[in-house]
């Protein structure tokens, strides 16, 4: 049985590297930069104006207040998005909104809540400093700065950006196509009444939200019966039609537990079966015709479990993410939770608002209703015994 370090270590080892494309950017959430972006303009573009107001020379409203109001004329106004030839000259000033561009002359910005407007002059109320109320070019940005690093997974955060950078397309890393498979002749579809000894199928919907997540393309097949000539004729389909497969079901040592001997039926080479890990010791990496598979177990539990420790690191490196690591939040232990196994036992876990750490439930690989109310993942070494306030990090999911 393979340590599960050095199974990631293996798995990570035999990934293959996509290639690029240009994807539009409204498709970029959740995609990889290919190539670090640098900035091409300056943000903001030019000088404008923080809030409705007036510019104006800031000298010219020196000391004055509510009971010494200033009066300026007004020369105009400038929307925000046209340009003007205005240019102050002594005791005038000009109409701005937010964003508009400052007029030539213009060192200041005062708010409209400080002046009274009368015909073509306003009296100003209170004094500005030189350069308040005004963004300048290039403060956010300047040209040429290097805004996001290659191998960075792209998030509705940095999408924004982007676009303010005008830029329609960004070369990404390509998409993997991930083909998700679940065999099992006691497998049945939601939908229909179950019948005796049957089971609803739950893992492929898990699993095809979850490469979702991480910028890659799930294709679900149908359900997969416990035949050999039905599973080698599924994997090779899948195989053929995408660039990694994920299965669950059939890697245990059972009569109909096939995955493996299909996998070699059709040319395929296993890597390593069985890990060091609970729940999901029965997982199997293979690779056909050069396409990395990853089998879970059927447990779905131990199905989600595998996935996130092995696959999901892998389909990241794939794309060429530099961080392939789930997030991790430090917190603090509510109640003790020891693992007496001789394995890592990564436990479903809750965390409460204060960050405190409980058991999400039922531990079993079979138990759902904990993996829907957990928070996270913690592992915990073989023989290893954690005491109420312990302080530990988490793995959290992916949303």
């Amino acid at each position: 049985m393979l340590e599960f370090k050095e199974a990631l270590k293996r798995v990570l080892a035999k990934m293959p590297r996509l290639g690029v494309e240009a994807a539009e950017l409204a498709a970029l959430n959740r995609r990889v930069l290919a190539d670090p972006l640098y900035s091409n303009i300056d943000l903001p573009v030019a000088d404008n104006s923080s809030m409705d107001g007036y510019a104006l020379r800031a000298q010219d409203v020196e000391g004055a207040s509510r009971d010494n109001p200033v009066t300026l004329e007004v020369l105009g106004s400038i929307p925000a998005g046209e340009l003007s030839d205005a240019e102050l000259v002594p005791g005038s000033c000009v109409r701005l909104f937010t964003g508009s561009f400052l007029p030539r002359g213009a060192d200041a910005v005062i708010m409209q809540e400080d002046t009274q407007a009368d015909g073509n002059v306003i009296r100003c109320l209170d004094q500005v400093k030189p350069w308040e109320n005004i963004r300048f070019k290039g403060e956010d940005v300047k040209n040429g700065t290097l805004l996001i690093g290659g191998g960075t997974r792209l998030s509705a955060r940095h999408l924004g950006l982007i676009a303010a950078l005008g830029k329609a397309q960004i070369t990404v890393s390509r998409q993997p196509k991930v083909g998700i498979l679940a065999t099992g002749h006691e497998l049945q579809e939601a939908g229909s009444p179950l019948a005796p000894g049957a089971i609803y199928e739950s893992n492929r919907l898990i699993l095809s939200e979850l490469v979702r997540q991480i910028g890659c393309e799930p294709k679900v097949y149908p359900l997969v019966d416990d035949t050999m000539e039905a599973t080698q004729k599924a994997l090779s389909v899948a195989a053929a039609e995408n660039d990694a497969l994920l299965t669950s079901g059939g890697v245990s040592v059972g009569d109909y537990d096939l995955i493996r001997p299909a996998i070699e039926a059709i040319g395929g080479k296993i890597d390593f079966w069985r890990v060091r890990l609970r729940p999901g010791k029965p997982f199997v990496f293979a690779e056909i015709g050069g396409k990395p598979l990853f089998g879970l177990p059927g447990n779905p539990v131990s199905a989600v479990t595998t996935y996130m420790v092995l696959a999901r690191p892998a389909l990241l490196q794939m794309q060429g993410a530099v961080n392939i690591e789930s997030e991790k939040r430090l917190c603090r232990l509510s109640e003790a939770i020891e693992n007496r196994s001789d394995r890592p036992h990564f436990f479903r876990v809750c965390l409460d608002e204060a960050d405190g750490l409980s058991s999400a439930g039922l531990q079993g690989s079979h138990a759902l209703q904990s993996l829907s109310k957990a928070d996270g993942w913690l592992c915990v070494e073989p023989g290893q015994a954690l005491s109420a306030g312990d302080s530990v990090s988490v793995m959290v999911w992916d949303d």
